[in-house]
Order: structure tokens, then sequence, then C-alpha cells
């Protein structure tokens, strides 16, 4: 299940391209009151838009544009919004991605073809242990993903070891859509109940949220740990709620493979400017097909190093290789993104929390942690259960949280260097 124009020549997917880009900027002018203001702003005229080349006559669009300007993105009524997502931003504020019949129908081949890209046929069954709910996109695309694919799916949701593995024993699933380090709790599980994982029929796993492998593919040491103790192949996975768009790893595991006829990718330098072949830089998405709030020349705030040469799978399409780093301490959280002002405004809700300290680092697997360090006078198991809660409400995860004296918070908010108070200790 190879889409023609992924087998194409580069030429011939830029054309197809260009195409498609020129239908968008008559759309966007059409219909965004955003895209128009744009235009009218910058003195740009629409039909001067017509290579990838041109994209540079475009300004940038920035999470804080969606964040400050949120409606003025949709192209349609809202009576036409069929589903409503969130995803969280730098000011702590929610944008709001909605979804026409179109627009799914669209996030259902996507995930189609990515699913076939990593060698998920329809005989197979997945078992998703991600949520559907919460107005989180992701899972929603992977069931209807699975289901234009013809293939079977578990909803088993979030967690729940005991839950994952008694479906898997029961349904013997092919493959799990995961994210990697809860491969390593559900291995823990099965050593601690006497379950042979060998003998599971786990073919492999399509992981998110998560890195796989370093920058010249080989497994990280998050792999690693989980293929000593599972033998089964791991499939990295790449996307936004933004883009509405994966990049998949195929059979040879060199990177995500864009699929042209959705996406248009560009890898910019600090100054925007397109980095040389091989170097990093911020992946910038143009989305196509996308009716309700398609986006020009977003700015995902990933660094990635793109791959153009033709792969041994038959696709010649561009491959995003690891994402190196993020921009503005964005962190990826147990699958979901996280920027710290959004967990400053969540603790500010409190006012019981008098003071309290942000750090990030990276956990003896190499992946993301927060751990949020409060001082707080009324401290209780009552408090910290209602921050818990109310970081999964508004976040969907929970950060770890420890209690400190006032006078060990404020030791590390006082940056020997710096003239205002550290609230963020990045360590990674």
């Amino acid at each position: 299940m190879i889409p023609e124009i992924e087998k194409a020549t580069p030429q011939e997917i830029k054309a197809f391209q260009e195409v498609k880009l020129k239908e968008l900027i008559n759309y966007v002018c059409d219909n965004s009151s955003y895209y128009r203001r744009v235009f009218r702003k910058y003195k740009i005229d629409p039909s001067e838009i017509t290579s990838l080349e041109d994209l540079a006559k475009l300004p940038l669009t920035t999470k804080e544009d969606l964040q400050q300007h949120n409606d003025d993105f949709f192209c349609v009524p809202k009576s036409k919004i069929i589903d409503f997502v969130t995803t969280s931003g730098t000011l702590g504020d929610p944008v709001t991605i909605g979804l026409t019949d179109k627009d799914l129908d669209r996030l259902a081949y996507n995930e189609a073809i990515s699913f076939a890209c990593a060698g998920i046929q329809e005989a197979d069954i997945l078992q998703l242990t991600t949520t559907m709910d919460r107005r989180f996109m992701a899972g929603l695309a992977y069931f209807l993903g699975v289901r234009k694919l013809g293939a079977g799916i578990i909803r088993v949701g979030a967690g729940i070891p005991e839950l994952q593995w008694d479906s898997i024993l029961k349904f013997k699933p092919t493959y799990l859509i995961v994210v990697p380090s809860f491969l390593l709790k559900l291995i823990q599980y099965a050593e601690a109940h006497a379950i042979d994982v060998s003998r599971s029929g786990i073919k492999g796993a399509i992981c998110i949220g998560e890195s796989l492998r370093d920058q010249d593919f080989s497994l990280n040491v998050l792999a690693q740990k989980i293929r000593s103790k599972w033998d089964i192949e791991l499939y990295s996975t790449y996307a936004s709620t933004e883009m509405s768009t994966a990049f998949t790893e195929c059979s040879e595991q060199q990177g995500g493979h864009q699929h042209p006829e959705l996406i248009i990718v560009e890898i910019l330098d600090e100054e925007h400017q397109p980095v040389s072949e091989g170097e990093a830089g911020e992946l910038v998405i143009t989305t196509l097909g996308v009716e309700a709030m398609p986006l020009l020349r977003f700015k995902t705030g990933d660094i990635v190093v793109a791959h153009n040469a033709a792969c041994a799978c038959g696709r010649n399409t561009t491959r995003l290789g690891p994402v190196v780093g993020r921009k503005k301490q964005m962190v990826k959280y147990k699958g979901t993104t996280l920027y710290p002002p959004a967990l400053n405004n969540l603790l500010n809700d409190f006012a019981e929390v008098e003071n309290y300290v942000i750090e990030i680092y990276h956990n003896t697997i190499g992946t993301d942690e927060i751990l949020i360090k409060i001082a707080s006078s009324s401290a209780s198991h009552e408090l910290m259960q209602q921050i818990k809660d109310h970081f999964r409400s508004k976040l969907r995860v929970s950060p770890k949280i420890e209690l400190c004296s006032a006078k060990e918070i404020n030791s590390l908010r006082m940056s020997k260097l710096g003239r205002k108070p550290v609230v963020v200790i990045d360590r990674r």
C-alpha cells in the first residue's frame, strides 16, 4: 500500500506539491481571515506563490499566533466541525483544532498508509495503549487509521499493565501502539507474573512520544533495554496535532517517511533559511488537504535532520531522523508535548503552593522527565492529589511532584548569574 506519488521521482513529487500548494493558497485566501490579514499586511500577491521556493515569501506561523488568533484560522463554520481537539502551548492556553468529515477521512488515510509503511497488514490486530478521550487527536487517529486499513484494533487505553496483558493474552494482537517506556512496564509485569513475552504473539510496536534511535538510526538506550527483554520490531512515528500527519518508519527503519500528498516540509536554521543537506534545523510544515484549519509554514519547534536519498523500501520521499532537540524548552513527556509556562499556569491555580521550581532532565533510559518541587506550609496528601488530578485534566499527564522546604526552593530559584528568579531548570 505505497501511494504512487511516494514512489515518484523527486522532481515529480515537487511538481505535484506545487499544484497542491497553489490550491491551498487560493483556499486560505478565500476562507481564512487570519491568512487574509497576513497577505494584506505583507503585501503578498497570492498568484505569485507558485513554487515550493516561493514559500519563503510568506511569514512563518507560530504557536503563539494560533493561541492569540485561534478562531481566525478556521476556514469553515463551526457547524461543519465534527471533532474538536486541543493542544497545549507556550503561553499555557490550549489551541483548539477542529476537524470536518473530510479532515477525519484525511486523518484516517494518513494513519492507514503510515501503518502500512511499517508493514502492518489487514490480517493484523493492533492494541491501542493510548487514550482516545481528553480531546487527544492521536488515539482517534490511530483508531481511524486501523479501521481504514482493515485491520483489527483493541482499544485498551493508557496504563494498567494487568489489563494490557489480559487483552494481549486473550485477543492475541500482533502489534502494540505504545509509548516505548511503557513497554518496560509491560515487561516488568510479565516477569513478575510468569508471562513469557516471547510467546505473546506480538511482532512489533508502533512507538510514539519518545525517541527510539540515535541520529545514526542505531537503537538508543531505551530501545536497547526493550529489545534485550522482548525481541520485537520497534517502529518510530512522529506527528503533532497541528499538522495532522505522521512520519512513520518503514521496514528499513531509517527515519519517518513524509507523505507528500499531505504535507510540505522545510528545515530552517535560526535565520529561517533552509539548512544545508544533512544539517539539523527546525521543522516547518505546510498542511495539504486540511479543510477546517490548514496551516502555512507552521513552526513545530522540533529540531530534526532530513534525509533525502531514495529508500530501499521503494519510497522516494523525504525522511525525518529522530528529533535532535526542542526549542523554547519544549518537553516530550509520556507522549504529550508540554511547555513549562503551561505548568506554571496550572500551579498558579493553587494558592497553597507558595513557591516552586520545575526541573527537566533525562532519566536513565534517555527520555524526558519533569520534576516539580513545591513549597507549601499547608501541604497534605489531598493537596498533592488535587495537583496531580489538575494536571491530568488539563494536560493529560501528571509530572512527578516533590515537597521541599521554602529555603531549598528559594536557593534553587536564585541564579548566581541572572537578575531574575529561575523557575525552570533544564538539566538535559
